[in-house]
């Protein structure tokens, strides 16, 4: 398993980390993700470990906590072999201050996880959504705080904004507070938004991809495809699931399939596989955060790592999942790509 630096850090992860979104169950949304209960949990904590994927990813929204509490359980007695990434700002209560980034929330947020986790610390904390309600410079002194109170290790965010992310850093260098080195973002061969402007700005600002739902929102399995019905267990059979998730044109997913299955063919992998190791290729891309719902899906991922896809197969497998740019970026890309270059086109 490579291993690959965090951004601007010098916090090594794995390029693999596994994601906890399928432990518990217990809500309509994540029950469609997976049930996983504490012996299937360590089990699959084995197969990560034994693979040298060392990082698991949760929140306190999945399951309402419960995934948190199933992580404790299954890393129980070898702390010392995992990194922990956890993350909090949703609303995990019904009082006026059981949400968003203020101090208070914060610090009970992270309080709670701890106990959760069974653990001292939390390996990287990342803030699940922007709040506008609260002022950067509250936010930030208080993750500030907590890693000078030896709480979490590293910072970062995810689902910002392009601006939002800057003007976090901007305040954090002010003050000389910790910087964001992770953005935990959702960025797949079926959802390449990312690229435009939270790319170019992880590259110039030195923050770390961390990637979420590398198969699209289960669009990516290889089960779904032209004049084929869709499998009878998956999330996008649940109405809450594919409200959540990104909206996606059939056409296009199939176009993209289609693509992927001619490069899976010639390589001898899963379509899984080749999706998950194009993103690997990325600019900026640190770690993919694989979920599973059993060891067999886990393991099918776990085969997306210890190859290569060549030029000439990403070429065509961009060429396919490309779509118009939004504007400035069409313009900037039309008008001035000689001065004012692309990641992916450098």
């Amino acid at each position: 398993m490579e291993h690959r630096r965090l951004g601007a850090s010098g916090f090594m992860v794995p390029e693999l980390s596994f994601g906890t979104g399928t432990f518990g169950g217990n809500t309509e949304l994540f029950k469609a993700w997976g049930e996983t209960d504490v012996a299937e949990a360590r089990r699959l904590v084995d197969v990560c470990l034994e693979a040298g994927v060392t990082m698991f990813d949760s929140a306190d929204v999945y399951s309402k906590t419960v995934a948190e509490q199933i992580l404790g359980e299954a890393i129980k007695g070898r702390r010392d072999q995992v990194l922990i990434s956890t993350k909090a700002t949703f609303r995990r209560g019904t009082g006026p201050n059981d949400v968003g980034s203020s101090r208070y929330h914060l610090i009970q947020a992270v309080e709670r996880a701890l106990k959760r986790l069974g653990t001292d610390y939390i390996d990287l904390f990342q803030l699940h959504g922007y709040d506008a309600m609260t002022p950067q410079e509250e936010v930030l002194g208080t993750l500030d705080q907590l890693v000078r109170d030896g709480k979490i290790r590293y910072v970062g965010c995810s689902n910002f904004s392009g601006w939002q992310l800057m003007k976090a850093l901007a305040t954090a260098d002010r003050r000389g507070w910790p910087r964001y080195v992770a953005n935990q973002t959702y960025y797949s061969l079926i959802g390449r938004d990312y690229e435009w402007e939270l790319m170019p700005l992880g590259l110039e600002e030195g923050v770390g991809a961390v990637v979420w739902s590398p198969l699209g929102w289960g669009r990516l399995t290889g089960k779904i495809r032209r004049d084929r019905p869709r499998p009878k267990v998956s999330r996008l059979n649940v109405k809450a699931a594919v409200d959540a998730g990104p909206p996606i044109d059939d056409e296009y997913l199939y176009k993209v399939v289609d693509a992927i299955d001619e490069v899976a063919a010639e390589v001898g992998k899963t379509v899984p596989q080749v999706a998950i190791n194009w993103l690997l290729r990325r600019p900026t891309v640190a770690t993919v955060v694989i979920g599973a719902r059993d060891e067999e899906q886990l393991r099918d991922n776990l085969g997306a790592v210890g190859w290569k896809l060549t030029a000439e197969q990403v070429a065509r497998l961009d060429a396919a999942s490309a779509r118009p740019p939004a504007y400035p970026y069409w313009h900037q890309k039309a008008a001035f790509a000689e001065r004012n270059p692309f990641p992916v086109d450098i």
